[in-house]
């Protein structure tokens, strides 16, 4: 209520303000029709300079100010205003489903209108589609499973359809693909390398030979225009913004995998300060798997920062770092980070904290799931079950395996790997449930996990689905977990233990890749990342209602989703490689919602209270 009170007073005292400093658009088809939910894009011309001068980034520890970008949606009348960058020349860009861009630059201070028009030529139009649209067209031999284990396996670092991928490629350019991808972590089964080389060379040069075939992508909805999308450029094209944490403090804290740099971020100014992680002398580059991106242009990665979770006790940061044995811990008052070193397990993954201020992780590639105790500063591992003989062998080499790896031997390619991903049955997902239990998914394995709080006794569930991806925890204590190839997110009730679906409402139906999910426990809303129709997605539990939000960029590809206790959602631009995105710029997201939910959600509950009282 009191969000939609604030855009009452907004709009009643905008005609005192707009002549004085606002931007005003005004979007029309060719025959002067308004046109609602155009998105509306606002830049600076001229912005502020960096010091780039720490291997292309902002020296360690020193203020930089980021310059925003600043995203509306027209309103029924085809207007959309800004009070950004006042006395400024901007730069608009218009986009909206299947129509020109438009660009163009003006004064901060004036009105104008622009015309936009349809695409005319079907290619054209089709390219301006997003990842999904393309993907859902693929026609892998008509074989769902290997299209599933594909979307799996060759769609975790970037998406699929985008238009890297839609240009006719050769046959052998795909093989080449194909092994360096499997050389960087992808398990892809030895059938699916055998035949999928020949099936994307056919498929996609028949769908961009005949762009007609390609459907449109999830139309935008009429509450866009009260939403709004500020974008802050961190990183350029050789970084990946993996995860990000909100803290309590109000920053928010950004992780540059392959840059190995923390960036802490004020959504209120935009000001922002990179901090390099610490490094041992004992630090390899690459750390444990050192050859893996030996490939890759530029890197800085000794630890591979990747997860984030905030103590409740003191507020200090704990960042898990895939490269290398270890757990960090970065203090936000000090600016200091320490490392506390592990003797056992492989690939620190997602982290979160109890009540108790217990830090709990996932090791991806060592099976278990791996508990600090600040109170001893000791480790302690739960080994998870094995699938059998040959991965108990697997996950027990993991060290030599590494070693080998390290050395240069190929590993990845030449180790035969099967439909299961035996060997790798990948914890992966963490979450704390109200009551204290810790519950984790494993992503090859198809099943999720529970650690009692209180005894500390393992208990196992198969899911009836492919790819448990990352899972959450709602105010109640149900679990929320993403369903990476199966387009849907999929509730799983502890008490009843039961699995129920969640279809996203992508169009074309069952085209998404849900990479991650939060839940915004105060509202019972679960916000999804949608990484292949360059979008958000929100569902509100109790309305049983689903929100689509389209992000600013093309190949826009989000692995995470913090949510501030006012209900903004905040997410990064994070491809790998980052040159993917549109314009090869990483950013950090906030979205501000619209709150026709919470108007809906006020008057079911004033609704319920009237009726009790009567």
């Amino acid at each position: 209520m009191k969000r939609l009170t604030q855009l009452l007073v907004l709009g009643l005292g905008f005609g005192l303000q707009q002549n004085a400093m606002a931007t005003t658009i005004t979007v029309t088809d060719v025959k002067g029709a308004p046109l609602p939910n155009v998105m509306v894009m606002q830049t600076p011309v001229v912005g502020h300079t960096l010091d780039l001068s720490d291997s292309g980034y902002p020296p360690d520890k020193v203020l930089n100010q980021a310059d925003a970008s600043y995203t509306k949606f027209t309103n029924p009348e085809g207007k959309v205003h800004f009070d950004t960058y006042p006395g400024q020349k901007v730069r608009i860009r218009l986009r909206a489903p299947d129509m020109e861009d438009t660009t163009f630059s003006m004064n901060s201070d004036e009105a104008k209108t622009a015309v936009m028009k349809l695409i005319d030529d079907p290619l054209r139009r089709a390219e301006s589609r997003p990842a999904n649209t393309w993907l859902a067209e693929l026609n892998l031999d008509n074989d769902a499973s290997l299209k599933k284990h594909y979307i799996m396996q060759c769609g975790f670092c970037h998406q699929q359809g985008s238009h890297f991928f839609r240009r006719p490629r050769e046959q052998e350019s795909w093989d080449e693909i194909i092994y360096r991808m499997v050389g960087y972590g992808s398990r892809l089964h030895d059938d699916a390398q055998e035949r999928l080389p020949k099936l994307l060379f056919e498929e996609y040069s028949r769908l961009y030979q005949n762009p007609g075939l390609i459907p449109e992508g999830t139309p935008w909805s009429p509450y866009l225009p009260d939403t709004d999308i500020t974008e802050w450029p961190i990183g350029d094209a050789f970084s990946q913004m993996h995860d990000l944490l909100y803290h309590s403090n109000g920053m928010v804290y950004v992780g540059d995998n392959l840059q190995d740099r923390l960036y802490e971020v004020n959504p209120n100014t935009g000001e922002y300060v990179v901090y390099r992680m610490k490094r041992e002398n004992f630090d390899k580059h690459g750390g444990l798997m050192g050859k893996r991106l030996s490939s890759f242009p530029k890197h800085e990665a000794f630890s591979g920062i990747h997860s984030f979770a905030e103590s409740p006790k003191d507020g200090h940061i704990f960042i898990t770092t895939s490269y290398q044995q270890r757990l960090v811990e970065f203090d936000p008052v000090s600016k200091e980070f320490i490392n506390h070193q592990m003797e056992n397990g492989y690939y620190p993954h997602t982290v979160r904290i109890d009540q108790q201020d217990r830090v709990w992780f996932t090791m991806a590639l060592s099976n278990q799931i791996a508990l600090f105790d600040r109170k001893t500063s000791k480790f302690t591992m739960f080994d998870l079950p094995n699938r059998g003989a040959r991965e108990s062998l697997t996950v027990n080499g993991m060290g030599i395996i590494l070693k080998l790896m390290d050395w240069g031997l190929p590993l990845a390619n030449w180790f035969p790997i099967d439909k299961q991903s035996t060997g790798m049955p990948l914890p992966y997902g963490i979450d704390i449930t109200p009551n204290g239990d810790v519950w984790f998914a494993r992503l090859h394995a198809d099943s999720i996990g529970k650690i009692d709080g209180k005894t500390l006794e393992i208990k196992m569930y198969d899911t009836p689905f492919v790819g448990p991806r990352r899972l959450r925890s709602d105010s109640k204590g149900n679990l929320w977990i993403a369903a990476f190839p199966e387009s849907m997110i999929v509730k799983f009730d502890p008490i009843k233990e039961t699995f129920t679906n969640f279809p996203l409402p992508v169009q074309p139906l069952g085209s998404e890749t849900p990479y991650s999910l939060n839940v915004d426990r105060e509202r019972d809303i679960v916000w999804i990342n949608g990484n292949t129709s360059d979008a958000l997605y929100s569902y509100d539990i109790d309305l049983d209602e689903w929100s689509h939000y389209p992000m600013p960029k093309r190949v826009t590809f989000t692995r995470d989703v913090e949510i501030a206790p006012n209900g903004d959602v905040f997410t990064s631009n994070s491809s790998f490689p980052s040159w993917h995105i549109e314009d090869g710029q990483p950013t950090l997201i906030r979205l501000r919602p619209d709150y026709r939910l919470e108007e809906k959600k006020q008057q079911t509950t004033d609704a319920s209270t009237s009726s009790g009282n009567e």
